[in-house]
């Protein structure tokens, strides 16, 4: 009899080992003038034109950094 070929099992790293992903937050006008735009930053850009609107930001999926 043979052994069993190709399955790999690979075992799960403890979250402490895993590496966190940041964001940076960024505004509308960040937003108005990036070369790649997102559906995101576009849908908080037309938010943001509207009268009376308040934001704070949002984290920028082109900034991503791992720690």
């Amino acid at each position: 009899m043979s052994k069993a070929k190709g399955k790999v099992i690979k075992k799960k790293q403890p979250a402490s080992d895993r590496k966190q992903v940041s964001y940076k937050l960024v505004l509308s006008d960040t937003c108005a003038v990036c070369k790649t735009p997102c559906a995101r930053g576009l849908r908080y850009l037309a938010h943001m034109q509207e009268k009376g609107s308040v934001g704070n930001g949002i984290p920028c999926i082109l900034t991503k950094t791992y720690v």
